[in-house]
């Protein structure tokens, strides 16, 4: 395989800085493992955020986000984890993310973390 997970998150000029708008990302196949039992966690992903002067480039999100998959985390840490991440590569205007936890013993879980400059 040519590709492989990584932690480095690039990022790109945001080529209309003067205006606000919103980037919306919807991540589909996010996974990690539980930290309890080491079974597999999926997730739902939905990243929006308004970007200052930097956007974050799709692939490198793509290979970031599979730096979790072997890795063992609690919902509300990865999902903070993660803001934190993105917070630092963009510095966005405003960030939120929403992962949506699929079914585990009869209990769905969601955890939203917002970023405000």
């Amino acid at each position: 395989m040519t590709t492989r997970p990584s932690s480095d998150l690039e990022v790109f000029p945001n080529p209309n800085p003067e205006r606000d708008y919103t980037i919306i990302i919807d991540i589909p196949e996010f996974t990690c493992l539980c930290p309890k039992t080491g079974q597999p966690d999926f997730a739902t992903i939905k990243l929006e955020y308004t970007p200052d002067e930097k956007c974050v480039e799709l692939k490198s999100l793509k290979m970031y986000m599979w730096t979790f998959r072997e890795r063992g985390a609690f919902h509300e840490a990865v999902t903070n984890e993660i803001i934190d991440h993105l917070v630092a590569a963009t510095d966005p205007r405003w960030m939120k993310i929403t992962m949506k936890f699929n079914v585990r013993g009869g209990i769905y879980t969601d955890v939203v973390v917002e970023h405000k400059k």
